[in-house]
């Protein structure tokens, strides 16, 4: 067992009351909760936290993105021989946001997206799923090519002046960072295009769209570099490391960062 330690309900509404977390705020969640130790209840207590201490007039979204369902050519399906692409393309099942699980998000996201009242984008592979007053406005007309830009989920939660909470996760899991890339500009700034399988005039259909290259290699340094000269209230729950922090604070520092250190 070593130094695993069990976190139970208590530990985590306690550790986020201390860092700042009240009724009525606006809060995008990202969660490892295997770094946590061994959680009694698993994803439902960590959810069941969230959402009573922002309370009905409080929202949380959290990334149910589905990345499987790109164009093989872009590497998601590198475990299977290239010969395969053209089935994958032909028959990977379009993306159903009341059905389609997600990616590599883990148990805290693949739990949320069917609680009771939640919300979840139409985006075929990077959604968002939210829970609140201001779910329906955050995940509302998700447009395919603005991922993470000013209509998109992330762009709104700025317009609301939202809220930035990590919880096992580092900066590299930041997925409001993305929304510095669309506001910065630096050379190596591009376009690309994308393919995924989704529903078009009632039938399953293979559509390829433009979108901004996303690229969050730097995050992790940029999440360094913000701390120097930020306030970001963090504290421990269990074994995880966990940060909370503005996110317009976060944003406009990473649009300087990159402006000034990509190429």
């Amino acid at each position: 067992m070593g130094d695993r330690k069990i976190v139970i309900k208590k530990d985590i509404v306690n550790a986020l009351q201390q860092l700042g977390i009240k009724s009525g705020q606006n809060i995008i969640v990202h969660t490892s909760m295997k770094s946590f130790g061994f959680v009694c209840g698993g994803p439902q207590i960590i959810i069941e936290a969230l959402i009573e201490l922002v309370g009905k007039d409080g929202t949380i979204i959290i990334p149910t993105q589905t990345w499987k369902n790109m164009d093989p050519a872009y590497g998601v399906h590198w475990e299977e021989p290239i010969e395969w692409w053209d089935i994958i393309r032909d028959n990977w099942p379009a993306y159903d946001k009341d059905i389609t699980p997600t990616n590599s998000m883990g148990a805290v996201a693949e739990m949320f997206r069917k609680w009771p009242g939640v919300l979840r984008s139409d985006h075929p592979v990077r959604s968002f799923a939210a829970w609140g007053k201001n779910a329906q406005y955050l995940i509302n007309n998700h447009d395919l090519s603005d991922i993470f830009g000013e209509s998109s989920p992330i762009g709104k939660l700025y317009d609301l002046d939202g809220y930035v909470l990590l919880l096992g996760t580092g900066y590299d899991k930041n997925t409001s960072i993305h929304l510095a890339d669309e506001r910065a500009d630096y050379p190596s700034k591009h376009m690309e295009e994308n393919s995924c399988a989704m529903m078009k005039d009632g039938e399953r259909k293979w559509v390829t769209y433009s979108t901004l290259y996303v690229d969050g290699e730097d995050f992790m340094d940029i999440g360094i570099d913000f701390e120097k000269k930020y306030r970001v209230e963090n504290t421990k729950i269990g074994n995880a490391d966990v940060r909370f922090m503005r996110q317009r604070e976060i944003v406009d520092f990473a649009v300087e960062w990159i402006e000034k250190n990509r190429k």
